[in-house]
């Protein structure tokens, strides 16, 4: 494991940890399917939450919120509809668990980032 893998596994734990505390139920990490990742998938009641943790040590090209581009977001989409189809039909939602800087310590959760219309 790289340097930036490690990173990036321990950002998606401190996310793991934030959201739990926040009174999301963990329910898989790291649920991939040709064409796409799934972070972290969470249960907030009765709604599927579908996690996508990101990372940006500088903001030299907008930022951690930036780097979740369109085309990301139909990677997500279809992972989730796989994920989803696997599972069971639930309500879903996408959340956004955002990394600025060199200090991990700010966490940024953006609840309903994104859609799937």
């Amino acid at each position: 494991m790289n340097t930036r893998q490690a990173k990036g596994q321990a950002a998606e734990q401190m996310a793991a940890d934030y959201l739990q505390r926040q009174g999301l139920k963990l329910i898989e990490r790291n649920f991939r399917v040709k064409g796409g990742e799934i972070d972290l998938v969470c249960r907030d009641g009765k709604t599927t939450v579908f996690v996508e943790v990101r990372l940006r040590s500088r903001g030299d090209f907008g930022g951690a919120a930036a780097s979740i581009t369109p085309t990301k977001q139909a990677r997500l989409i279809l992972a989730a509809r796989h994920w989803l189809a696997r599972h069971g039909e639930s309500p879903c939602r996408f959340d956004c668990v955002l990394f600025d800087g060199a200090e991990t310590q700010h966490i940024e959760w953006l609840r309903n980032a994104f859609s799937a219309d």
